[in-house]
Order: C-alpha cells, then sequence, then structure tokens
C-alpha cells in the first residue's frame, strides 16, 4: 500500500499541521482531500496548496464526511475539543480504512503542561469509539507545523507510530517516510499516551529555548 499513490483524506487540513501533512504527500504526487466542517473552506485551502504545488497538483476540497468517503486513508488532525464530534460524524465513512489520528490533548491556556485525559490516551479513546472496524494509528503529534510547510526542508524529527494493527502502522511508517521523517514503531495503541504527552513538553522547550520546532530523536537503533 505505502508504494501506491493513495487518495488521502486530511480532516482538519485547513489547520498549520494538518495542512502541513496534505502538502508533504501531495507534493510526492498522492491525491489529497482537504476536509473541513464545510466545503468552501475545505476547497478555499485546497486552491491555496495547488497554487503552490502548481496545477497539476492533485488537491481538492469536500466536507469532512465526503472527504473520509473518498479516500483510501484518512487523517484527523483537529483540536483536542473537537476530535470526538469529528470521529463521530465520519464514523460510517472509515469503516475499513486506516484512520492515522494527530490528536493532541492540550487544554488551554496551559498547553506546555501534560495533561492527558481519563484513560491516558486521546487516540486510544477514538479506537474504542470507531471499533474494530477500523485500524486507528496514532502518528505525528510531536512534528511541527513549522518545518512541514516548508518543502525545502530536511526535517531533523522523528515519528512514533502507535496501533493495535502491525501492518497498519507498517502503513504509515512508510509514508512518514515518504515525506522525509524517519519513523518508528513504537508499540500499541495505548503507547500513544507518550506520544501525546510529549507534545507539551516540546512546546515547553519552545518556549524556554526561543525555538520554532523543538522535536525528538529515537537513538540506539540503526537508522532506516
Amino acid at each position: 500500500m505505502s508504494n501506491e499513490r493513495l487518495t488521502i483524506a486530511v480532516l482538519g487540513g485547513t489547520g498549520k499541521e494538518g495542512g502541513g501533512l496534505a502538502l508533504r504527500w501531495a507534493h510526492k504526487g498522492h491525491r489529497v482531500v482537504i476536509g473541513s466542517r464545510t466545503a468552501d473552506r475545505a476547497e478555499e485551502a485546497a486552491a491555496a496548496m495547488r497554487e503552490t504545488l502548481g496545477a497539476d497538483a492533485q488537491v481538492s476540497g469536500m466536507a469532512n464526511p465526503d472527504a473520509a468517503a473518498a479516500a483510501d486513508l484518512v487523517v484527523l488532525s483537529v483540536p483536542y475539543a473537537a476530535q470526538q464530534a469529528t470521529v463521530q460524524d465520519v464514523a460510517a465513512q472509515l469503516q475499513g480504512k486506516i484512520l492515522i489520528d494527530v490528536t493532541v490533548p492540550l487544554v488551554p491556556p496551559k498547553v506546555s503542561r501534560v495533561q492527558l485525559p481519563e484513560g491516558g490516551s486521546a487516540v486510544e479513546a477514538v479506537q474504542k469509539l470507531l471499533g474494530e472496524g477500523v485500524k486507528v494509528v496514532s502518528a505525528f503529534q510531536n512534528i511541527s507545523a513549522h518545518h512541514l510547510a516548508n518543502l525545502d526542508e530536511e526535517m531533523d524529527c522523528d515519528v512514533l507510530v502507535c496501533s493495535d494493527d502491525p501492518a497498519a502502522a507498517d502503513t504509515v511508517v512508510a509514508l512518514s517516510q515518504e515525506i522525509g521523517l524517519t519513523a518508528w514503531n513504537a508499540g500499541p495503541l495505548a503507547n500513544s499516551a507518550v506520544a501525546e504527552a510529549l507534545t507539551s513538553v516540546l512546546i515547553a522547550l519552545n518556549r524556554r529555548y526561543k525555538v520554532p520546532g523543538a522535536g525528538i530523536r529515537i537513538t540506539g537503533v540503526p537508522r532506516p
């Protein structure tokens, strides 16, 4: 699957993180569908991306349910407060597919303080909500949108990929590597709590050391 040209829906692709991922995958030749609560807003973001990448870029915009229905693989990149409602809105369209959840349980205004939900993992809660018909994968929580938006930048950041389905995790590892990121299969979905918590730590580092996008690297393991 990772070597195919996929149709990837990015729900929340009008935001910085989702938009950065969408831009990177579209640049690599995948067909990307930007999803938003309204089709007009999604198409506006898609038009801006086509302007950046060129007229041949296969980027379109749709309302979230239509975007999810049109995709081979779906990415959820929305604020934590909108996570559950967005998932419920597209649950039927996600069945039989991989859902990459990028959600981080940030609770403003104290976003540099770890505040995990009851049960430990926001992404694991989505898997329970959707059931076994959807292969939920956690990834990209620790990658700064600042890095994703610059196609000329070599990203010195690693991605932790967690899923209860090893094959789905491998697909996301390959998609990560395709856009210039080193990714690691970090175990079951419950381990996503670590990646989710790390985001607040990285925000704290950004503020303390006045940098735009602190990241993580895994050491001691041969790099792919």
